[in-house]
């Protein structure tokens, strides 16, 4: 008895142990506590919906209420009534949801990302000590209470006070302040907008910047230690193909970003007077820097990438050379056993599948990442913007176009 004991023990301990691995970067901090004893929240993440109502309606529903009472949601009292304010609208009815939801698409796509390695055996054993103390160091910075501070401060102190005044905020008089003194006088709705409402969604999207620095520091150690990388893995990335797959998790992200990039823009054009094309130098960084963001850690791997296919076309040019030097000689060459027939030899499949290994070495990618995923993130990160291009052409001139380009 004592000796199967014995034997199911490591057993039990090799099922449990995966779940040491589990990782999320949104998955903890002072915020996801708090969220969690609020009852807006499970522990992982569950009751999307009555979080994204709670919060959404906690920003925007007292600005229509403020805007009501003092006379600013419609009407001309203000060139820029509440209603109309499609930045406003964007930002805490559609941006900020989406900013919530991505969270939960993210942990989903993320968690079982680090027992890849492992299962995988991607990473060395050599260096597994090194991998499972970056995996902590991700863990405490993500649960950090100081970091959460410092960007409280800076929404505050830097992002109230000196950059929202001076660059998002509209010149003429709006449902949230009118200009007075060089400064702005602010509305009832104005003060709950600049010191709540805009400082809450600050907090949440720079939270998101620090998890992405947590997730790019993250496999920056992971890429200090020694990978095990095949060079004919199907996936033409060494096996780390799976890495793609947590790439396009991040698309609300882009999404949330893509509709406060029009709800800006279209303020600008609806009430200041300015065009689509001024704005193409924001439509480019904001796409480039995002795509920088998410797919840049993943360059991170490139050199191991660039080393395992050098070292895959050595040995597989190698292999290759020494079975097609036998095959020459055997079927070519007339050294063939006597009576050895030619059809149905497995000679042929075989050099065959060893041409396809080589190819899958040849074509190994440098990055675990396609095109594709590339072009699809950018045409996502843009969507949002795209009915802003009937603020320059009508939508019956642009059906005209379209028609001439198809017919």
């Amino acid at each position: 008895m004592s000796t199967l004991s014995g034997l199911r023990s490591p057993t039990e301990a090799d099922r449990l142990r995966p779940d040491v691995y589990d990782f999320s970067v949104v998955l903890g901090g002072p915020l996801y506590q708090i969220v969690r004893r609020a009852h807006l929240s499970g522990s992982a993440l569950e009751l999307l919906h009555r979080r994204i109502v709670v919060i959404a309606l906690f920003a925007w529903l007292p600005l229509l209420m403020l805007s009501v009472l003092s006379g600013r949601a419609w009407g001309d009292a203000v060139r820029v009534p509440f209603l109309i304010d499609v930045d406003t609208h964007a930002r805490f009815l559609f941006a900020l949801p989406l900013l919530i939801a991505a969270e939960l698409v993210l942990h989903q796509r993320m968690l079982p990302l680090v027992r890849q390695f492992l299962e995988r055996d991607l990473s060395a054993k050599a260096s597994r000590t090194r991998f499972d103390a970056a995996l902590a160091s991700a863990q405490r910075l993500r649960d950090s209470l100081v970091a959460e501070v410092l960007l409280i401060l800076f929404v505050y102190f830097v992002g109230i006070l000196y950059i929202w005044p001076r660059h998002s905020a509209l010149d003429v008089a709006t449902w949230y302040g009118t200009p007075a003194d060089g400064g702005r006088r602010l509305s009832p709705a104005g003060w709950w907008f600049v010191y709540v409402s805009l400082p809450a969604f600050q907090f949440i999207l720079l939270r998101w910047y620090f998890r992405l620095f947590v997730w790019i520091r993250f496999l920056w150690h992971v890429t200090r230690c020694e990978l095990d990388l095949i060079p004919t893995h199907p996936d033409r990335a060494g096996g780390l193909g799976f890495l793609s797959n947590t790439v396009i998790a991040f698309a609300p992200l882009l999404v949330a970003h893509g509709v406060l990039l029009a709800g800006t823009i279209a303020n600008k054009v609806f009430f200041q007077r300015a065009t689509l094309l001024d704005f193409k130098v924001e439509l480019g960084i904001v796409p480039a820097a995002l795509l920088l963001a998410v797919l840049g850690p993943l360059v991170l791997f490139m050199p191991h990438l660039a080393e395992v296919r050098r070292a895959g076309l050595r040995a597989y040019g190698t292999l290759a050379q020494r079975y097609v030097r036998e095959f020459d000689d055997k079927w070519l060459r007339g050294r063939a056993p006597a009576g050895e027939p030619l059809i149905g030899s497995s000679d042929i499949q075989s050099l065959a599948d060893l041409a396809n290994s080589f190819e899958v070495v040849r074509s190994m990618r440098l990055v675990p990442f396609d095109r594709d995923t590339v072009v699809r993130l950018a045409v996502i990160t843009l969507l949002p913007v795209a009915p802003l291009v009937l603020t320059m052409v009508s939508l019956d001139e642009l059906l005209k176009r379209l028609l001439r380009i198809v017919f």
